[in-house]
């Protein structure tokens, strides 16, 4: 199994150098690992060169097979920690920007203090990026847009509402709902989430093409650019619940909302670690939502 991590570990850094470091071998031990691998599984699965190492195309066959008995691997581990009765292990959760902003500090400190032998390693991308690591077994669980994501599994936790994004000013803000159809005669500054945007689906599905000036993954560089009138923008509210700038919001028509959710492979599988996490984050927000009540 240490060598199906070790191979993992390259893959996921490109580079047998990095790999190495983060793992405590030297690049000796670690080529000869890969070595041994290889000559059991009768194939090449690396290939090597001045800019990095990656799979070769049989390494891209065979490679899901591998990450999936890595999860079970891991999984197996929890299990018998749990069996064995210790508060130890490794949670591994995907998130986006708008829950690493507003829930995540305060449910990791809080979990951290039931929990203090459990690590948490957070991977932050889009939905996209979450699913598939949610696929290919490299996280444990992701907040996820449950309308988008096909395959996993989804625990609704609530209903987020999408407003629209202004410089502090702007004439738009003397509408008390701002409709798409206007908004998107506006230079509109687009949050890319992947495959999966609700912007994106809620234009389409009213037939309106937005006049798109600039494209970013993050809610926090469009903020800045509506701030310096570069654009408009539509984006969630949980997101624009602290953000440190001067702009406006205003509610849109129609209303354009997400669900948040927990997405997870199969809960059965999943490691004790992660099960009392998840249960963690669900008591965290259904607290938030019966305070803001």
């Amino acid at each position: 199994m240490k060598r199906y991590l070790a191979l993992q570990k390259i893959v996921e850094y490109g580079s047998f150098a990095r790999a190495a470091e983060e793992i405590g071998y030297t690049q000796s031990a670690l080529s000869q690992a890969i070595a041994s691998l290889e000559d059991e599984l009768g194939m090449k699965l690396l290939t090597r060169s001045r800019t990095g190492s990656a799979l070769t195309d049989e390494g891209k066959e065979l490679y899901p097979y591998i990450e999936r008995t890595i999860f079970q691997y891991r999984a197996s581990v929890e299990k018998a920690k749990e069996i064995n009765g210790l508060e130890t292990g490794i949670v591994r959760m995907g998130t986006v920007a708008s829950v690493s902003v507003n829930w995540l500090p305060g449910i990791l400190k809080n979990f951290h203090k039931k929990y203090p032998g459990v690590e948490v390693v957070v991977y932050q991308g889009d939905y996209t990026m979450i699913e598939e690591w949610l696929k290919s077994g490299e996280i444990d669980f992701g907040f996820v847009s449950s309308e988008h994501v096909k395959g996993i599994e989804v625990f609704p936790l609530i209903e987020d509402t999408f407003s629209a994004v202004l410089p502090h000013g702007h004439h738009l803000t003397e509408f008390d709902e701002v409709p798409l159809e206007l908004l998107a005669k506006e230079p509109f500054i687009m949050l890319e989430m992947g495959h999966h945007s609700e912007c994106e689906g809620a234009f389409r599905a009213c037939g309106i093409q937005p006049e798109v000036r600039y494209k970013f993954h993050d809610d926090y560089t469009i903020m800045a650019m509506v701030e310096q009138n570069m654009g408009v923008s539509l984006l969630a509210d949980l997101v624009m619940k602290r953000a440190p700038f001067d702009i406006e919001k205003r509610p849109v028509s129609p209303p354009v909302k997400r669900i948040i959710s927990i997405g997870y492979r199969n809960r059965l599988e999943l490691p004790i670690a992660a099960k009392k996490f998840i249960g963690h984050i669900i008591e965290y927000v259904n607290r938030l939502s019966e305070e803001q009540n």
